[in-house]
């Protein structure tokens, strides 16, 4: 009795055959896994190319949502856009105008056709943004388009102040400020479709 108090850990007897018998086991597992291996790896290899391609469906279903829009609306939304397209290409053709009277490579003459011209323009970009318009059943859409067509009043203003200023006898202050207001009105006018898309389309 007295030789076996004197150790208080008997499990370390247990520990090394625990230990011995562990590495038999592991040792057997290897081998039949190294004897299997090729087996083993090809249809490995298959399932990790199965499963890349499911990871391409949720692309394609977020891609499908858009088209749950009602038809009007993606009518709508396709409007706007060729508008921002017309908005762009008028608002080159102010510029570059304007920057040829800066720079004498049009007559005086010239300019004023050129910036009555941009009266006219702007007139049927406004009669362009004002109809159609939104389903009337879109709140949301109607009061975007509301603003919308507000901005591009201030931008036929715009046109019609470029002329006054290239007309007027100040040093070409007053179609400065004109043209500043323009280029910020454009701005604002392709960002708010910019904004209407994306709203209507995310998620």
């Amino acid at each position: 009795m007295k030789t076996f108090n004197d150790d208080p850990k008997p499990g370390r007897l247990v520990l090394p055959l625990v230990l011995i018998g562990m590495i038999a086991t592991t040792y057997t597992f290897i081998n039949r896994v190294s004897s299997n291996n090729n087996l083993e790896i090809e249809p490995i290899v298959d399932e990790i190319i199965e499963t890349t391609e499911p990871d391409s469906i949720p692309e394609d279903t977020t891609t499908t949502t858009t088209t749950t829009l009602p038809d009007e609306v993606i009518t709508y939304l396709e409007e706007i856009s060729s508008e921002k397209i017309q908005s762009i290409d008028l608002a080159t053709k102010v510029l570059e105008a304007n920057e040829n009277w800066d720079n004498e490579l049009i007559t005086y003459q010239e300019a004023k056709d050129e910036f009555a011209k941009f009266i006219q323009d702007t007139q049927q970009f406004v009669n362009t943004v004002t109809e159609p318009g939104p389903p009337s059943t879109f709140a949301g859409l109607v009061k975007s388009h509301e603003e919308l067509k507000s901005i591009a009043e201030l931008i036929f203003a715009d046109t019609e102040e470029l002329l006054e200023g290239l007309t007027s006898s100040d040093t070409g202050e007053r179609r400065s400020a004109a043209l500043e207001s323009f280029n910020n009105n454009m701005n604002e006018f392709q960002e708010k479709i910019d904004e209407i898309v994306a709203t209507n389309t995310s998620g």
